[in-house]
């Protein structure tokens, strides 16, 4: 599956409601409903198998956020997962997304963000273990 920038993965669009991602991927192994403290609602949908989550939020659930642990995935054709840290900034800036940060989150995983491209990259150990955009 193509991870599309701020558009989506493969043939999942943001934007598209939960009946549609539905309708693509069939049901999900797991489905979560999340109110958050400003009565916004979230409903997520995993697909195990398929080693992606989708987060849809509002009243009539969109697609806002996509969890990415899918090693098969290409991000700009390439197979991200295989790469590097090192790489995958050079590729983000091959891309004209140049503006980076990164960190050390508090569960030990280092996080390279590309808030241009709302982008998180997530590495553990040095290896790409999670990709978290939106669009």
């Amino acid at each position: 599956m193509e991870i599309k920038l701020q558009q989506g993965a493969g043939d999942i669009a943001f934007g598209m409601p939960v009946e549609d991602i539905v309708g693509r991927l069939g049901n999900p192994d797991e489905v979560e409903n999340i109110d958050n403290a400003a009565d916004e609602s979230t409903t997520v949908l995993r697909y195990l198998d398929l080693g992606m989550t989708f987060f849809c939020e509002g009243d009539n659930p969109e697609l806002a956020c996509i969890d990415v642990t899918n090693e098969d995935c290409t991000l700009f054709g390439k197979p991200v997962f295989d790469m590097e840290e090192r790489a995958i900034v050079q590729l983000m800036v091959a891309n004209n997304y140049t503006e980076e940060d990164a960190d050390e989150e508090d569960w030990g995983e280092r996080r390279i963000t590309f808030p241009e491209a709302n982008v998180d990259f997530y590495f553990d150990q040095g290896d790409l273990v999670s990709i978290i955009f939106g669009q």
